[in-house]
């Protein structure tokens, strides 16, 4: 479907931007067609089922932004118009906020998440809220509220967790932009399952207040985009100190030449030394891993053709070991989480009332292993001490990799075998407890990492490669996935959601 010979599927905020400029288009033209697909493919049709609530408001928002941009001549912000769909784990004032939890349908927040009242200033339209497992707590998207969300690539495959909702909608174009969060991974396995570019910040640089937690200090809001340059856009708007969240101190850590999209250099790759974390690789024999190989593998050899100099393989030390030790899901979100409830008017106070009432969604083995095993304080846990200090012995051990071989990041695959379907997930197949994948290498180290698309196993599904980088080192990982963005052009729109007609 074009709107006077603009064309909205796949289109770019810098796109949708010069349609304004030009008249083609309108915001409330966007929404309105946005809220069509959503009708057509999330609704009805392949009923991908990844948003929860529309927002009523976006119409009315639309038009108050096309009317100052018609007086006035002038964007409201780098946002101006852009609708954006947005994981249901942060608080909207306007619309209702579940956590993916059936429990909570229907809570209204006092104030809205910093993230969302960044975007909002930004001039951006929150278009709809999308579908996670309850509180975030899944690498899967079954949720209470809604239950299972559909991969647009395969329908009978998941489009990765907790972030689907956002992954799935955002794949299928039914909103321009998305925002998603990431605890273990929830950013980049979705980011990974749907064709998407996503980005795990180093924790503090987003602000975490109105977002429920899983491990707080691992937690961090984030984009999920069609393309890099868009992660820097929406990077440029929702990075920064919030006084109501102390760890965002640790934007006084980093430094960034002005912009986030000052660092999109398409010949980056050229000179890079890129290590290949080939022991996390899956197994050749797997018939679901040796798909994931073959495309990592080529990328590599892009990389390579690119200028890079490949390091294959280099090794982290005890990786297993460390991974084991550093965990740490099962101690502390249950603490977390109800801190959260208890600081928020819902209409349940803990995880324990939660579990009891049976207000969670059956296949969240997560979920049930902290609130059956999770301890209420960790004050006096030395096990839970023990693995928090280790998380910066982990981190010491990846630098002195970086450090041995000079490296600027290391690459492997975001999860070691390709989407699985939704009867191997409910056979029990694959669990998160003990499902195959790398993204919590960066999380559990407190490092920052970004998923880009690899390319297409010969069945058609979306593989993602993860970019490992150093803690507050994100322009590096810009860098260097913009410039394979450009050698490879990956991104394509899933056949299940195609324009509309006319």
């Amino acid at each position: 479907m074009t709107i006077d010979n603009f064309e909205p599927e796949e289109a770019t905020i810098a796109q949708i931007h010069r349609g304004f400029e030009s008249g083609t288009i309108t915001s409330r033209d966007l929404v309105e067609h946005y809220h069509q697909r959503i009708d057509a493919y999330d609704q009805n049709g392949p009923e991908l089922n990844s948003i929860i609530e529309i927002n009523n408001a976006a119409v009315d928002r639309a038009e108050e932004l096309d009317k100052k941009f018609s007086e006035e001549g002038e964007f409201t912000g780098p946002l101006h118009g852009i609708p954006v769909l947005v994981k249901d784990a942060l608080e909207t004032t306007d619309m209702p906020t579940t956590f993916g939890s059936d429990a909570f349908k229907g809570y209204m927040a006092e104030k809205d998440a910093e993230v969302i009242q960044r975007l909002r200033e930004a001039g951006a339209i929150i278009l709809a809220k999308t579908n996670l497992p309850d509180w975030a707590t899944s690498w899967f998207g079954f949720s209470s509220v809604i239950g299972r969300t559909k991969n647009p690539y395969d329908l009978d495959r998941d489009p990765g967790g907790s972030s689907s909702g956002t992954g799935a909608a955002i794949a299928a174009n039914l909103g321009a932009v998305g925002i998603g969060t990431d605890c273990g991974g929830s950013i980049r396995v979705p980011a990974s399952f749907d064709n998407l570019v996503g980005i795990r910040m180093t924790p503090g640089l987003i602000s975490r207040s109105g977002v429920n937690p899983l491990v707080s200090h691992q937690d961090t809001a984030g984009p999920m985009t069609r393309s890099v340059r868009e992660t820097a856009q929406l990077l440029d708007v929702i990075v920064g100190y919030d006084e109501e969240d102390k760890l965002s101190a640790n934007n006084e850590l980093t430094e960034i030449d002005g912009s986030y999209l000052n660092h999109l250099k398409a010949d980056a790759l050229n000179g890079a030394r890129i290590g290949v974390l080939r022991g996390s690789f899956g197994d050749e024999n797997n018939p679901d891993a040796a798909p994931v190989n073959t495309v990592i593998d080529d990328a590599i050899v892009t990389m390579r053709n690119s200028g890079a100099v490949i390091v294959d393989p280099v090794d982290i030390p005890r990786l297993a070991d460390y991974l084991e030790e550093t965990m740490l899901y099962i101690l502390q979100s249950k603490r977390d989480l109800d801190e959260f409830l208890g600081e928020i008017d819902g209409p349940v106070d803990s995880v324990d009332e939660l579990y009891e009432n049976g207000e969670y969604h059956e296949l969240l083995d997560l979920f049930i292993g902290f609130a059956e095993d999770g301890p209420d304080d960790l004050k006096d846990h030395t096990e839970y001490w023990r693995r928090l200090n280790a998380q910066q012995t982990f981190q010491q051990e990846i630098l002195n990799v970086y450090a041995e071989y000079d490296l600027d990041v290391i690459v492997y695959p975001d999860v070691q075998v390709v989407p699985p379907t939704e009867s191997e997930i409910r056979e029990e197949k694959y669990e998160t407890m003990t499902f195959s994948t790398n993204t919590v290498i960066a999380s559990q180290s407190l490092c920052c990492a970004m998923s880009v698309p690899a390319g297409f196993t010969d069945d058609g599904l979306p593989i993602g490669m993860e970019i490992l980088g150093k803690p507050f080192d994100e322009s590096t990982l810009l860098e260097l996935g913009y410039a394979f963005e450009q050698a490879t052009d990956h991104r394509r729109p899933p056949e299940t959601t195609p324009p509309l007609s006319d």
